[in-house]
């Protein structure tokens, strides 16, 4: 306040105050923060070792690597009074001794008129990346920036791509179909919205288009599709061939290919379940599709053994087997009837081994699972879904009974078709010795019409029941 403004005997006293206050305000507004700042001391790998900050998991910071560049890096462990970080950016350039300055998020800035207590912070460390309705329709990379070349995004708003779990009691139960528009999956394995299912498959079985598939013809407000640890290829491949136009505009396509770090894979499966949870709290069917769950948690092993934690079953430390279920649970229902994200999740079966330490866990903690098999696929049948293998376990609960016996007794021709193949092969069955295998070798034609379907086509649940329970009408179990 200026000397004139002070001793002036006409001024209020009341307004002297103010002009002091304003004055503050706006030399604090105008004055640089205040960065807390640690330094290098190691990089071992993937992994950089840190000193003289006290930073929470999870906290973002920046690496000084030149007077006009930095790297972004996360806490991702600590030991005593060194902070353990994952660079997300190319680490090139780092030197021995470079500064690392705590990043803190927008709401820890001073806000002129606004009381901040001198001591408490607000606990939320972890990114923020833009979420809002002007995803819709855009591509963007793990770090929310664009990929697909149409300008900046808008209509979003920086949001925490972490959250905590509902609480299960106020999630509504799982009672309304959803229509995916594949006949194999309307008719035998319904599923309900609000269902977490497993696509489990090896490499070349279909995987890619069963799901371009289900982005088309789902029968839900927005889609969004998280490509996480695949070949950069696809990414274009899976939009423009098996997604289309008419598909990605009302989706969201999150791709974190394989050459990422392996910090930037994981932070781009939990922003696409962030985008979804931002549609499903406003109300909206969510579709959310990502491609894949083995390469999240491939990625969490890369971190885990790099900072030291050892590994417990096939090289997979425990940490995987705790980050898998925190990842799904956020998909489901909403609260109090708020919406719900529908989740498909792909399970990458090495090898074609279902008893993979990764298909096994995600069998256990998922509301369902479709097995697509090789034999099949070879054999040219798509989608190559094993249904004897494949089972979703709310079909009871979102249709009628009468749809229900016409699955199980579709289940139990197919059963006995595939364990008598070889005797119908060689013609060593004498018909009349299995009734139930005499009606399945009958209606064998018909079942193999009803399990394959093109591409290019859509059918719907109501069709699919209707085919389903007319060609099982006069079949006796």
């Amino acid at each position: 306040m200026s000397p004139q403004l002070a001793n002036s005997p006409d001024v209020p006293v009341t307004s002297k105050w103010r002009q002091f206050v304003d004055d503050h305000a706006t030399f604090a507004e105008s004055a640089l923060p205040l960065r807390r700042a640690g330094k290098l001391v190691r990089v071992s790998g993937i992994v950089l070792e840190c000193v003289g900050l006290s930073l929470p998991l999870g906290s973002t910071c920046k690496i000084a690597s030149s007077a006009n560049d930095s790297v972004d890096a996360e806490v991702v462990g600590f030991e005593e009074d060194r902070l353990f970080l994952m660079a997300v950016s190319d680490i090139n350039g780092l030197r021995p001794g470079a500064s690392v300055f705590a990043v803190d998020p927008p709401s820890h800035r001073l806000i002129p008129g606004k009381y901040h207590h001198p001591w408490r912070r607000p606990e939320d460390h972890s990114r923020q990346l833009p979420i809002g309705e002007g995803l819709l329709g855009r591509v963007v990379g793990a770090d929310g920036l664009p990929l697909d070349r149409r300008g900046a995004l808008v209509r979003v708003e920086q949001r925490p791509i972490r959250s905590r779990p509902i609480n299960p009691i106020e999630r509504e139960p799982i009672s309304e179909p959803l229509d995916t528009g594949v006949r194999a999956i309307n008719g035998l394995l319904s599923v309900g919205k609000g269902q977490r299912v497993g696509l489990f498959a090896g490499s070349g079985v279909g995987k890619s288009v069963l799901l371009g598939m289900m982005a088309k013809y789902t029968d839900a407000d927005v889609i969004v599709v998280a490509l996480i640890g695949e070949r950069g290829r696809e990414v274009k491949e899976f939009i423009e061939e098996i997604l289309g136009s008419s598909g990605l505009e009302r989706a969201c396509v999150v791709a974190a290919p394989a050459d990422l770090p392996p910090l930037l894979r994981m932070q781009g499966a939990s922003y696409a379940t962030a985008i979804s949870e931002y549609f499903r709290d406003q109300g909206k069917s969510v579709l959310l599709i990502m491609d894949s769950l083995t390469r999240y948690a491939m990625a969490q092993r890369e971190i885990a053994l790099a900072i030291g934690e050892p590994p417990a079953t096939k090289g997979y430390p425990p940490s995987v087997f705790a980050k898998l279920p925190a990842l799904v649970e956020r998909a489901g229902m909403g609260a109090d009837g708020k919406g719900s994200i529908t989740a498909f999740y792909t399970v990458l079966a090495e090898g074609d081994d279902q008893q993979d330490p990764v298909a096994d866990s995600a069998r256990a903690i998922l509301d369902g699972h479709i097995v697509l098999s090789r034999k099949m696929a070879e054999a040219g049948r798509y989608p190559a879904i094993d249904i004897e293998q494949s089972i979703s376990r709310v079909m009871t609960s979102v249709v009628s009974e009468q749809h229900q016996l016409a699955a199980r007794t579709l289940k139990a021709l197919v059963s006995r078709l595939q364990r008598n193949h070889d005797l119908i092969s060689v013609g060593a069955y004498v018909s009349g010795t299995d009734p139930l295998l005499d009606q399945a070798i009958q209606l064998r034609v018909p079942i193999d019409r009803y399990l394959q379907q093109s591409m290019s086509s859509r059918i719907g649940i109501a069709e699919s029941t209707e085919s389903l329970i007319s060609l099982m009408a006069g079949v006796q179990l």
